[in-house]
C-alpha cells in the first residue's frame, strides 16, 4: 500500500510522519516547513497533499500574529466617498495624492500605526506619521508632514 493511504487500521503513516514532525518541532512547523522537511527525509510529496492531510488530522503549524482589526466605522457615520475614482493617475506633480495606514507588530502584542501620503504623479511617498494609535491626529499629521515637504496642493 502507498504511504499516506487510510490502510484497515489507524492514521495513514505519512499523518504518523507528520506528527512526530509536528511533535519535534514543539507545534510549530506548518504546511511549507512540513514538506521541507519531508522531502529532505526523502519523501516524495506534494505540498498540496501535506496541506491535505494536515487538514484532515487538525495539525496546524503555529500562528504569532495577532489578527487586527483596524477598520471600526462608527455604526451612524456615512459611508466615505471615492473621490479619485479608482484613477490613480496625476498629469503634475501635487495635484493628487492618496494616503494608506498600515499597522507594525513591535512585540508583546503590540502595534505601531503608520499612516502615509503619496503623490500620484511622482509615486513618491510626500507624507507620514506614525502613532501607538489609530485616531484621527495620525492621519492629519502625515497630510500636514506632506503639505510641509511637497507643498500644499
Amino acid at each position: 500500500m502507498a504511504e499516506g493511504r487510510r490502510g484497515a487500521t489507524g492514521p495513514p503513516p505519512l499523518a504518523e510522519r507528520m506528527r512526530r514532525i509536528y511533535a519535534e518541532h514543539d507545534g510549530t512547523y506548518g504546511s511549507p516547513r512540513m514538506t521541507a522537511e519531508l522531502r529532505a527525509a526523502g519523501v516524495k510529496v506534494n505540498h498540496k497533499r501535506v496541506e491535505r492531510v494536515m487538514r484532515e488530522h487538525g495539525i496546524a503549524g503555529l500562528r504569532l500574529r495577532k489578527k487586527v482589526c483596524t477598520t471600526i466605522p462608527e455604526p451612524d457615520s456615512t459611508p466615505v466617498p471615492d473621490l479619485i475614482q479608482r484613477d490613480f493617475t496625476a498629469e503634475r506633480p501635487n495635484t493628487r495624492k492618496v494616503g494608506d495606514i498600515t499597522y507594525l507588530p513591535v512585540g508583546d502584542g503590540r502595534f505601531l500605526y503608520l499612516a502615509t501620503v503619496v503623490d500620484l504623479h511622482s509615486r513618491r511617498l510626500a507624507g507620514w506619521s506614525i502613532a501607538d494609535h489609530m485616531r484621527t491626529e495620525l492621519v492629519s499629521d502625515a497630510l500636514e508632514a506632506a503639505a510641509h515637504t511637497r507643498g500644499a496642493a
